[in-house]
This record gives C-alpha cells, sequence and structure tokens, in this order.
C-alpha cells in the first residue's frame, strides 16, 4: 500500500516534535525552518508520491546565455541603491499576460493601493527562469518615478559565494552529530520494508546549501534595509523567501505575505501544528515566518494551522481573479448539444492526469473495449462469430468536447512527458462526435474554459476552488495530494474519484448523478477589500 501525504506529514511532524527541529540552532540559524519544505517534497519525491515539477531546466548553455544581463541587470537596478521608501514590495517571479503585459496576478493591484495609502514604495524583482518580464519603463508610481529594482546582483553574488565556500563552514562536532542523527531519524522513519519503500537523505548537503545561501543574502538584505528603511515587507511565497522575512523581522520591519495558492493542514510552507513549535515544553515562534498573511478569503483563515495568531490572518480577496469574474462568468457554451470536460493539469500529478485523460475518453468514445478486443483478434484468442466493428462501441450519439489545460511550467515538456496525451490525439482526430484539445499556451484565458465548461477533473490546484467559483461540476482524481481537498470531499462539494466510469456516468446522463450543491463564490474568494490597508498601516 502506498504511503499517503497524511501520512508523510505526521510522520514529518512527529520528528519536528521529538527533535525540536523548528528550533534547532546550526550556525546561528535555524536550518529547520530553511529546509522544511525542501525536505518534505524531498521525501515525497523518494517515495514516489509526488512526481518532480514537469518544468523545463536551466541548462548551463542558458545560464551562461544569462549571465551578461544579469551582470548589467545587477549594475543598473541594483536594489542597494536608491531612497529611502516605505514599504518594499518582493512579487512572484512568474508573470502572466494580462491586459496587454506581463504581471505578477497575486500583488499588481498594490503600487496603486500604495499610492493611494500616501506610501513611497519600491518593487525588488526576482527573475523567472533567468528572465524578468516586467516592462519596467512603464511602471511608474503616482509622481512618475519608476518603481522597479531588480535583485541579480545577490543572486549572482549568493551563487558564487555558495560555490566558494562549499565545505568551508566551520560545523561543530556536536552540530554534525544532530545533522547526522536527524539524517538517520528521517531514514528511519520513511523506510518501510513491508511497504517496499526505503529511503536516503542527504541532509548536511541540504543544510550546507541553504545556510550558504542564507549566510550571504542575510547580510545583503539587512543592508538594503538599513538603508532604504521600509516600515512593511510585502511578499509572495514567502516560505521560499525565508532569508528575507528573517532580514526583515531582525529590522523589526513588519512581514505580510500575500496568498499566491492553496493552502491546506497538508502545505508544510504554512501548517505547524502546535506540537512542531514546541520548545522545552513551551511554544516559540516561528522566527522565518511572515507576521501577517493576506488571504483570498474566509475559507483560507481556517485551512490549516498558522504558526500566528488567528487576527494576524487577513482576508482581502484576489483581485486578478474578481476582474476575471466580470469579464467571463456569464460566458457560456456556444453550442449548447456539447459537453466540455475540462482537465487542469499541474506538474505533480500530470502523468497521473494524463493517463486519467486517455481512459476517460477512450472510455466515452468506446475505443479502450474495441482496442482490447482487436488485441484478442490479433492474438486469435476472440471468438470466430464476433464481428469487429467500431461503430457498436459507441456509447452515445452526443458530443464532447475535452480540453487538457496544462499548467504554464508543462509546456515546453508534455510532448516528452505525457505520451497518453500524444496517443489521444491522434486516436480521436478522426472522431466525429468526440474532440480532445491540449492548450499549453497562454492565448485562451483559464477563466474563459471555467466559464464554457460544465465539467473540471484535476487535483489540488488552486485553480479547482476557482473553477468551483464558476459552477464547474467538479471530480478529484484520487492521487497523493487529495487530501488538501478533504472538507471539499466531505461536504460533497467535490467528487473523488478513482475509476472513469463513475465519470463517464455522469457526463453521459441526462441529469447530473454526484452533484447537487452550488457554492457561494465569496466562500472562496472575498471581493477585493481595500479595508485590509487599514489594518496593516494603521500600526504606524
Amino acid at each position: 500500500m502506498k504511503i499517503t501525504v497524511k501520512e508523510i506529514c505526521e510522520k514529518f511532524w512527529d520528528l519536528e516534535e521529538k527533535y525540536e527541529l523548528n528550533h534547532m540552532l546550526i550556525q546561528d540559524t535555524y536550518p529547520w525552518q530553511l529546509i522544511r519544505v525542501y525536505v518534505y517534497y524531498e521525501i515525497a519525491r523518494k517515495l514516489n508520491v509526488f512526481e518532480s515539477a514537469q518544468q523545463a531546466s536551466i541548462t548551463r548553455a542558458d545560464k551562461i546565455k544569462s549571465l551578461t544581463p544579469f551582470i548589467k541587470n545587477s549594475l543598473l537596478y541594483n536594489p542597494a541603491k536608491g531612497k529611502e521608501k516605505d514599504v518594499l514590495i518582493f512579487d512572484h517571479p512568474r508573470k502572466v499576460m494580462f491586459k496587454g503585459e506581463y504581471r505578477d496576478i497575486y500583488s499588481y493591484f498594490l503600487p496603486q493601493a500604495l499610492d493611494d495609502f500616501n506610501q513611497s514604495y519600491e518593487l525588488i524583482e526576482t527573475p523567472y527562469l533567468n528572465k524578468h518580464y516586467t516592462n519596467r519603463k512603464n511602471k511608474k508610481d503616482k509622481n512618475g518615478k519608476k518603481y522597479i529594482r531588480y535583485n541579480d546582483k545577490i543572486l549572482l553574488e549568493s551563487y558564487i559565494y555558495k560555490n566558494k565556500n562549499r565545505n568551508k563552514i566551520p560545523f561543530t562536532e556536536e552540530e554534525l552529530n544532530k545533522i547526522n542523527q536527524i539524517e538517520k531519524a528521517i531514514e528511519n522513519t520513511f523506510s518501510d520494508i513491508n511497504r517496499g519503500y526505503m529511503i536516503t537523505i542527504d541532509l548536511f548537503r541540504i543544510m550546507e546549501d541553504h545556510i550558504l545561501n542564507f549566510q550571504y543574502e542575510y547580510e545583503k538584505y539587512k543592508e538594503i534595509f538599513e538603508k532604504k528603511k521600509p516600515r512593511k515587507i510585502f511578499i509572495v511565497v514567502a516560505y521560499e523567501n525565508k532569508v528575507i522575512v528573517a532580514a526583515a523581522k531582525s529590522k523589526g520591519i513588519e512581514v505580510v505575505e500575500l496568498q499566491h495558492g492553496t493552502i491546506s493542514r497538508y502545505h508544510l510552507g504554512y501548517s505547524y501544528p502546535t506540537s512542531t513549535m514546541l520548545k522545552n515544553g513551551k511554544i516559540k515562534e516561528i522566527e522565518y515566518f511572515p507576521d501577517k498573511i493576506l488571504t483570498f478569503g474566509e475559507y483560507w483563515n481556517n485551512a490549516c494551522y498558522y504558526p500566528i495568531h488567528p487576527k494576524n490572518l487577513i482576508t482581502m480577496g484576489f483581485p486578478y481573479f474578481e476582474e476575471n469574474v466580470r469579464e467571463y462568468y456569464n460566458m457560456y457554451n456556444e453550442d449548447e448539444n456539447k459537453t466540455r470536460v475540462l482537465f487542469i493539469s499541474q506538474g505533480v500529478i500530470g502523468k497521473y492526469l494524463s493517463e486519467f485523460a486517455y481512459d476517460l475518453t477512450m472510455t466515452i468514445l468506446g475505443k479502450k473495449e474495441f482496442d482490447e478486443m482487436m488485441s484478442e483478434y490479433e492474438n486469435n484468442t476472440l471468438p470466430n462469430n464476433i464481428k469487429l466493428d467500431k461503430n457498436n462501441f459507441i456509447k452515445d450519439n452526443k458530443q464532447y468536447e475535452f480540453i487538457y489545460k496544462l499548467h504554464p511550467g508543462e509546456y515546453e515538456t508534455w510532448i516528452e512527458n505525457y505520451p497518453y496525451l500524444i496517443r489521444t490525439l491522434e486516436l480521436v482526430q478522426e472522431e466525429k462526435n468526440i474532440s480532445f484539445k491540449v492548450i499549453d499556451d497562454n492565448k485562451t484565458p483559464l477563466y474563459e474554459l471555467f466559464a464554457t465548461s460544465e465539467y473540471q477533473i484535476g487535483a489540488f490546484s488552486t485553480a479547482i476552488y476557482e473553477g468551483l467559483s464558476f459552477n464547474c461540476k467538479t471530480f478529484i482524481i484520487d492521487v497523493p495530494g487529495i487530501e488538501y481537498l478533504d472538507d471539499l470531499i466531505q461536504y460533497d462539494i467535490v467528487k473523488k474519484v478513482d475509476d472513469v466510469k463513475i465519470v463517464a456516468d455522469e457526463i453521459q446522463s441526462e441529469t447530473s448523478q454526484h452533484f447537487q450543491r452550488r457554492i457561494n463564490r465569496n466562500y472562496f474568494f472575498k471581493n477585493y477589500d481595500r479595508s485590509a490597508y487599514f489594518k496593516i498601516f494603521s500600526t504606524y
């Protein structure tokens, strides 16, 4: 029996409690807080619970090619330069084309709000796959001043520092023994011969790399904060930017995170059960965690065991979602006789979902039975009185449109990684009652697909919640990570499935068999509430 995400997390939390890992001090850092999410995903991958994200990697040639712009950006847009600012923004590196330009969908609205609240600000942008996509020239504050700088200099110098100082950290014997003890504890905890899995993990190398990055970048960000003297920092994906959080808090600067995706009790970027926060039997602060989080809606405020007081979970809404709702919500499928089914892919479960999409398409089409009988025919095991006619296997005369929406990180690699999608495209290309399309670009807005689809099928992407808000009838395939949606399954908001026949029967039926309940859109995504800023800036 395969280990589940829930089991991994529970074992993980037990280790944290036993060894007080979140408060373990090594080389003047709290390294477990730095590596917590990384180690979790490393364990999950080694146990084959999650696939590696299907994102194109950066080759050595790419790195060499990008060296020149890194140097140029380091000189021209150095974040250490410039005047004092009330607020610094660290947005999401990946940008989306929205209203004619690339934007970070989780924070693009901040500059306007800060202008309205008379806050001076600067945005420090991280490259995505070694490139910057924001049109810096067009980004100006209300005084006509450009406000974007790049952190290329810090990243470049940190990379050099790490490689130069590897194997040179003066670990004490006590620290080395502690790392070795925890490494063995992890391997013993997550290895199970009876269930057929053994794992090894190089905890020393993981910890060394993260400590080296932290040591260099921590000092650099402190220098920036000392010069810019911000009173607030807004950040997206704080658990991947612990060094920024740590440096800011060391200078007494409040750190506010903007929600960027799904949060659940099994998301270790956010979830810290009380037992994992204990030090000598008493609750102790998680040092590298933001002070406040701006959430999409009230639902998320109770989604996990946050290590901060509930009053610091502030519901603000998701302006990007709200704007798209206004534009697309009332669209409909122009062909009322065609049932549209939308697959929402994501890298860690893409292989599972692509195979499910193939099986479902073939089941609806009847090809699965036909192919099985063809195989029997070719192996001379089919009775002579059975006549093979593909048309005998077509289930009905309804029209179906299957759309497989890839995550942007899958665009460049899906052809080699998802052979079942290629096979499906080949098998349905001449069919009249069914079509299958793979979307591997940003030309068709995701919200348009939600608005025009009757069903969506996926796992635990944030897009699932968005599709629900467009009243898509939602199937969740039973894959690792399904625990993230336990409450939605429990309250019959979504239907968990591991058999394509259940989905096929539903979409072929004239009346819905599984979906009677509808939800209020504000359940997940509150309308943009600007009063949230009063709760942040009122502390001045």
